[in-house]
């Protein structure tokens, strides 16, 4: 192995994810994240910390393909975080070597990296010719309100989403459906006008908001941002995903 091997920096494994993308994941959750979704149930993977492994793509593989068997035709590797296109020069690195040993590929991001100036953007396009599929996490379709629940804008978000569209690169839309912020029927509808207006899109999945991560912020130190919001009802998933599918309209 090369000392100039690109490594990566790893938070945590899962080696028998069943959520993140077809069939069953060998799913690697990578550090570093410039948003600061009020919902985040992942606070310890936005910085590097002393919980950060560093891989290189070799190191990951080997260990992924030890899990191979258990992925029959449907599964492969799926690279999340924190946010896996801050690290675009160790997963272009990892994914050339997955698809060299006929592994399917899946990256779950929040696009926020997204950027057409050099060099992110021609080693993005590079990386999209090795990605099998893009889980594409779509916070808030308004730009003012994602900047509030998020902290940045969305408006490089929804050109990538756009672009994926044109070079027709399969995507899985997730939208966590937060009370108090993005699960008005204004918000939806607007934004399955534009996963309508995309010819690439799969699924769309409603990922209702919880509260299983606070006890992180709290950890961490920080104030969590939706104290006092609770998770949204059966009724209001179900009024989201009806929206977001197409099967509701507007009245």
């Amino acid at each position: 192995m090369s000392d100039n091997a690109v490594k990566g920096f790893v938070h945590s494994i899962e080696t028998f994810g069943s959520v993140d993308g077809p069939g069953v994941r060998f799913v690697i959750f990578l550090s570093g994240c410039a948003m600061r979704c009020q919902f985040c149930h992942n606070p310890d993977t936005w910085k590097h910390d002393e919980n950060t492994v560093e891989y290189t793509a070799d190191e990951l593989l080997n260990k992924a393909l030890a899990y191979r068997p258990y992925w029959k035709n449907k599964g492969g590797i799926t690279v999340s975080g924190g946010e896996p296109l801050l690290q675009i020069d160790f997963l272009l690195d990892l994914f050339k070597k997955a698809k060299k040993q006929g592994v399917n590929t899946c990256i779950d991001t929040s696009a926020n990296p997204f950027t057409t100036k050099e060099p992110f953007y021609s080693k993005w396009k590079e990386l999209m010719e090795y990605t099998d599929l893009l889980l594409l996490d779509i916070k808030h379709i308004d730009n003012e309100q994602h900047k509030i629940l998020t902290g940045q804008p969305n408006t490089n978000i929804l050109e990538m989403a756009r672009q994926l569209s044109d070079m027709g690169k399969p995507v899985w839309i997730r939208h966590v459906l937060v009370p108090e912020r993005n699960d008005k029927d204004e918000y939806l509808f607007r934004l399955a006008d534009f996963i309508r207006s995309l010819k690439n899109v799969e699924r769309v999945e409603v990922l209702p908001y919880h509260t299983l991560g606070v006890y992180k912020w709290k950890a961490l130190g920080y104030d969590y941002p939706l104290e006092g919001i609770d998770p949204p009802s059966k009724e209001r998933v179900k009024n989201a995903e009806m929206i977001l599918n197409g099967e509701k309209t507007r009245e």
